[in-house]
């Protein structure tokens, strides 16, 4: 034995090696690093036994070494997270031609709002919702405050301004075909803030509590009865049988609380929508060379909407001044109704069509036609399939026209018959 160890060593006979023992390591082959030792291998753990590694966190604020004034300094150090924003709103662009014009009108809607917003916060200040006060509080505010005649007509015209920008705006989007792949969600988004504004008008139409207003909405609450589930509906709304002085408290409620506050969630989702999916030309403009061209979306677009601003801003007060809104008599749940009770104008077109139908049955009948194209109307982009590829859909502009021709047919006829 120690003979063929001798020999090992001296190298004449390799050695046999001695099998491992159980969990014995390996052996390194030859030039292979030495193992770390266990320690060093192990990341150091803090004091309370749990790994933290290290993040490269980025600089406060990024922008500090920029070159701006001693003023854009101060904000930029305080409001610099929004500074990606205004650099990806320089680069947006807005496509040129012949039918551009049409894309202001949905910033004209927005302006309305803001007035309505602003001029119903001051309103608040003096009006009272109730049955004994909402008429007189109505009347002081007309009469007694300080440009309060002001403040009323401008925000009643531009209610009526919002909506009439609303529709145009809508009908505008629809035959350029702007629903399309993939802003199918805006159209979406903005059919319901078009639902919304007219509900804004139709709560708002009875605060003043003038006779006019309590049996206009006497009658626009009874007709979805016949509906099912409209009973509970209406009950809802009136806060009972009739219309009372609970249907005016639920009413402010719905137009000072509710309908804003939705509004403002579903503008702020559809403004969002508008700045990432950009602004879209009609269907082969681009093709066919009609683009002239492209405009920096801030500040140049915005500075032309500036003005459209002035421009409707400017409406509204020749509105407001030329053909003020009369104050009406006091509400009298006891006395008949007036002749030629009407609902807002953008309730015409319904309204007649409701007339229309006076089979026994009609109203439902209307109801259902109604809601129905009001659904097939919003879920458009999903059935415009050529208009997703692309390609002209005649189809879907027949249905445009359609539905534009029935709102302004059925609301001239009742203009015709009652006047404004």
């Amino acid at each position: 034995m120690a003979e063929n160890n001798q020999n090992a060593s001296a190298g004449n006979i390799p050695a046999k090696p001695k099998p491992a023992a159980p969990g014995a390591a390996k052996p390194a082959a030859p030039g292979a690093a030495k193992p770390a030792t266990q320690s060093a291998a192990k990341p150091a753990a803090s004091q309370s036994g749990v790994f933290k590694p290290q993040v490269d966190r980025p600089a406060a604020n990024p922008y500090k070494d920029s070159k701006v004034s001693p003023i854009a300094a101060w904000f930029q150090e305080r409001f610099y997270v929004v500074l990606p924003v205004i650099d990806y709103l320089k680069k947006k662009e807005v496509p040129k031609h012949r039918l551009s014009f049409w894309y202001y009108f949905g910033g004209l809607a927005l302006f309305f709002f803001i007035i309505q917003i602003l001029t119903g916060l001051l309103l608040l200040q003096y009006y009272k919702p109730t049955e004994s006060e909402a008429f007189s509080s109505f009347v002081f505010i007309q009469q007694v405050v300080p440009f309060g005649w002001l403040l009323r007509q401008i925000h009643a015209w531009s209610a009526n301004l919002m909506a009439l920008m609303a529709f145009i705006h809508m009908f505008s989007t629809f035959f350029m075909k702007s629903y399309r792949k993939p802003r199918e969600l805006m159209w979406v988004s903005g059919f319901i803030l078009l639902v919304l504004t007219l509900g804004f008008g139709f709560t708002g139409y009875l605060l003043p509590w003038n006779e006019l207003a309590f049996f206009a909405t006497q009658v626009g609450t009874e007709t979805p009865k016949v509906a099912p589930g409209g009973a509970f509906l209406v009950s809802i709304l009136r806060g009972g049988e009739d219309v009372s002085a609970e249907t005016l408290t639920r009413m402010f409620s719905l137009h000072v609380v509710l309908l804003p506050g939705l509004i403002l969630l579903l503008l702020s989702a559809h403004l969002a929508l508008v700045q990432i999916l950009g602004t879209s030309a009609p269907i082969g403009y681009k093709e066919s060379g009609m683009i002239k061209g492209y405009e920096k979306f801030f500040p140049t677009f915005l500075a032309k909407d500036g003005i459209g601003w002035l421009i409707g801003f400017a409406l509204l007060i020749y509105l407001a001044a030329v053909y003020p809104w009369g104050i009406g008599v006091k509400a009298n749940a006891l006395s008949p109704a007036p002749i030629g009770i009407k609902p807002e104008w953008y309730f015409w077109a319904e309204f007649q069509m409701l007339k229309d139908l006076k089979f026994e049955g009609g109203e439902l009948v209307a109801i259902a036609l109604l809601t129905i194209g009001g659904v097939v109307w919003a879920i458009v982009p999903f059935l415009d399939h050529k208009a997703s590829k692309e390609e002209k859909s005649p189809l879907f502009t027949l249905l445009g026209l359609a539905v534009l021709a029935f709102l302004l047919i059925n609301t001239y006829r009742v203009y015709l018959e009652y006047g404004w």
